[in-house]
């Protein structure tokens, strides 16, 4: 048999949420899969051994900006172990409400995004919840607006949360994420 792209993507995720669904316990964020924003299978083990920065984005919200500081972030540390990991949301003010060309056309053409951008997830508790916020909603945190952010060490655990007004220029995460960076 032959899978094509499609329906492996389609797969993935019906794996992903078949093993939620059967009780399964994942571990770690890095056992988690998904789809790129144009919608190619992305395993999220690719960043084991990695500290990574997901965020849940959208294009027009008054955090929108802070993709600038996202961006800068990536390219400043993604050579010393670190990635952002961007999550389109529509889940907030229905600020996200394009296409994935739509999304990915904006954020490079209006910020010039290099890091990794997902398929487009529901945030929020609720039977459309994404595996990836299930997850991370485990923490005891879950995005209360767009631009939420979640730390994760380099085995896939969240070590911290920080809100929408927590900017990646934040000395605050900035510590946290040198922290990460420097733990084995």
């Amino acid at each position: 048999m032959i899978w094509t792209r499609p329906a492996l993507a389609v797969l993935s995720l019906f794996t992903t949420f078949a093993a939620l669904a059967a009780g399964a316990t994942v571990s770690s964020f890095y056992d988690l899969k998904t789809n790129t924003l144009l919608g190619k299978p992305a395993d999220l083990a690719a960043y084991r051994g990695k500290v990574t920065l997901v965020v849940n984005v959208a294009s027009y919200c008054g955090y929108t900006p802070q993709y600038k500081g996202l961006e800068k972030l990536h390219r400043d540390l993604e050579g010393k172990g670190f990635a952002v990991l961007g999550f389109p949301s529509n889940d907030f003010g229905e600020q996200e409400p394009g296409s994935p060309q739509e999304i990915a056309e904006f954020c490079k053409r209006t910020y010039d995004v290099t890091f990794p951008m997902f398929a487009k997830v529901v945030t929020k508790a609720g039977r459309e919840q994404s595996p990836i916020y299930a997850f991370l909603g485990s923490s005891g945190h879950l995005p209360a607006w767009n631009f939420s952010k979640y730390l994760i060490d380099k085995s896939g655990k969240v070590i911290a949360f920080y809100p929408s007004d927590v900017t990646p220029e934040s000395p605050e995460l900035q510590r946290a994420i040198m922290k990460a960076l420097a733990a084995k």
